[in-house]
């Protein structure tokens, strides 16, 4: 059986190696590791100058990751930017929201990482709390905190204990996007997990699981994305 295609959403950045200094489609290499270790193949999804082709991207991919990083624009989701919030990213912001509503309209797998949870939730129409603290380990620096899955989701199919995860974020959902249903919490209550129940396969998660060693989620897209 051949392995299923997952593609992971890349960000243009400048950066520097060797004699070069340019701009470059960046992603930490814990995601290409993550899926190939969970039973995947990677393809890197650089960003496009045109939304519009992201349904004939999706359409050769058997499964999606949403990578994470920079925050999402408030105006997004009809907010003011606040003083914490980091600067915008718009044309990231509108490539990935194309990538995800090609997913959900296709029903290919989809899996969002910490953004890309936040990113889902923006989609589907739901907001953002735009700075909260206790969710890093400091500046650069990934924490650890623990969460507890909701029993009877999919979040919980594949991870029924409570689990220590690595996590790098200052924002998270506020209020959850009709049709998403939270699947696990940290301990002071914010959303770590959140899934859309139906046919497709759909899960977002706040915290990083390519900087861990547990591949239960990434393995449980892999299985959704793979040929019947």
């Amino acid at each position: 059986m051949s392995k299923p295609l997952i593609g992971i959403s890349t960000y243009l950045e400048p950066a520097r190696w060797g004699v070069w200094d340019l701009p470059a489609a960046l992603l930490p290499a814990g995601y290409p590791r993550l899926v190939r270790a969970s039973g995947g193949l990677a393809a890197m999804l650089p960003p496009d100058d045109d939304p519009a082709a992201a349904a004939e991207v999706v359409a050769r991919l058997d499964g999606l990751v949403i990578a994470g990083g920079a925050d999402v624009e408030p105006a997004r989701y009809g907010a003011e930017p606040s003083p914490r919030t980091g600067p915008p990213a718009r044309e990231r912001d509108a490539w990935e929201l194309a990538l995800i509503e090609a997913a959900l309209a296709s029903g290919t797998p989809l899996l969002g990482v910490c953004r890309g949870l936040q990113l889902l939730n923006v989609a589907l129409g739901g907001t953002l709390v735009q700075h909260l603290d206790g969710h890093t380990g400091g500046r650069g620096m990934f924490g650890e905190h623990t969460v507890k899955p909701v029993p009877g989701t999919l979040y919980a199919s594949l991870v029924p204990e409570a689990v220590d995860v690595p996590t790098y974020h200052h924002q998270c959902v506020d209020r959850l996007a009709t049709g998403l249903v939270a699947s696990a919490h940290a301990g002071d209550g914010t959303v770590e997990a959140a899934e859309l129940p139906g046919a497709a396969w759909v899960l977002g998660v706040q915290w990083h699981p390519e900087m861990g060693r547990d591949t239960r989620v990434t393995e449980g897209l892999v299985r959704a994305a793979s040929p019947r």
